[in-house]
């Protein structure tokens, strides 16, 4: 079996509902969540034993989801080597989606014969965004991440996203959630239902304005680099810029790849300030290149 190259994808949301909190202990969501094209890659090829590495070495320990995936899975003779370009903890589901890339891959053969197994529950017991890297594609959403409804085609559209030098833990990011008033909206109302539709129609002007983050005001009065990015994008012409997940990264929308590459030419921050210009994805070629 020869080497492998995957590429995992990072993802925004579009919208993201927090629903409230489950008996569970977990809190119930509604996000419309579509990949883009900015990539982790990991490399596979046979060695003779289960060996895991991480181009940045804070991120190679046991704790990483590539190497809790791999034995999960049942991978005992594969070296994975892991190159990061999605920041961290910054609400693009980087680590999420190098986990699902690796079940994809297994579901592919591609790791060879591996034990039975049940690939969502797996997804579900490694983190609430893999089971959505699982549809390969944009999806609703729902639940604590186990509800996942495909979009189906997408626009060709683009984002602008900007990584301050800030990161948000989930747990911070839930704290600071639950210490604010929110309205609760029923099902029918749902930011989340009519912004589908929107996409799913192409309107780009009604989708813009339907974006919205529950996360997004409670992480720009708590943290100044936050709140400073978001000036600076929308000041360079964008509509709104919008937190993805629990952040700390912000993304703006825009019609056509070349127009996210000049705002972030516009852009008047710091180099701390990290920029990623990426197109939306709708295809299945993500994943399985030669290396």
């Amino acid at each position: 079996m020869n080497r492998s190259l995957l590429l995992a994808p990072a993802k925004v949301n579009l919208t993201l509902e927090v629903l409230g909190k489950r008996p569970d202990g977990y809190h119930a969501l509604r996000s419309l969540m579509v990949p883009i094209a900015l990539y982790d890659e990991i490399e596979i090829e046979p060695a003779e034993r289960l060996l895991f590495t991480c181009d940045d070495p804070a991120l190679a320990d046991e704790g990483n989801l590539v190497l809790r995936a791999a034995r999960a899975i049942g991978i005992a003779d594969f070296r994975i080597a892991l190159r990061k370009n999605i920041p961290v903890q910054a609400g693009l589901g980087g680590g999420s989606s190098d986990a699902a890339a690796l079940l994809l891959a297994a579901r592919a053969g591609r790791f060879g014969a591996l034990p039975e197994r049940d690939d969502l529950a797996i997804a579900r017991s490694l983190g609430s965004d893999i089971p959505f890297f699982l549809a390969e594609g944009a999806a609703l959403v729902e639940g604590s991440g186990e509800r996942v409804t495909p979009v189906g085609a997408i626009p060709g559209w683009a984002t602008l996203v900007v990584k301050p030098p800030v990161s948000i833990s989930t747990a911070e990011a839930f704290r600071l959630l639950d210490e604010r008033a929110r309205p609760q909206r029923p099902r029918n109302e749902s930011l989340g239902l009519r912004a589908l539709e929107a996409l799913q129609r192409a309107d780009f002007h009604e989708l813009t304005q339907l974006l919205g983050n529950d996360f997004h005001e409670a992480a720009l009065a708590r943290h100044p680099e936050i709140a400073r990015a978001a000036a600076a994008i929308e000041a360079a012409g964008a509509s709104r810029a919008l937190l993805s997940g629990s952040g700390s990264s912000l993304f703006a929308l825009y019609e056509r790849l070349e127009d996210a590459a000049a705002a972030a030419e516009r852009i008047a921050l710091p180099p701390e300030y990290h920029r990623y210009v990426a197109a939306f994805r709708s295809d299945l070629a993500w994943r399985g290149l030669p290396a």
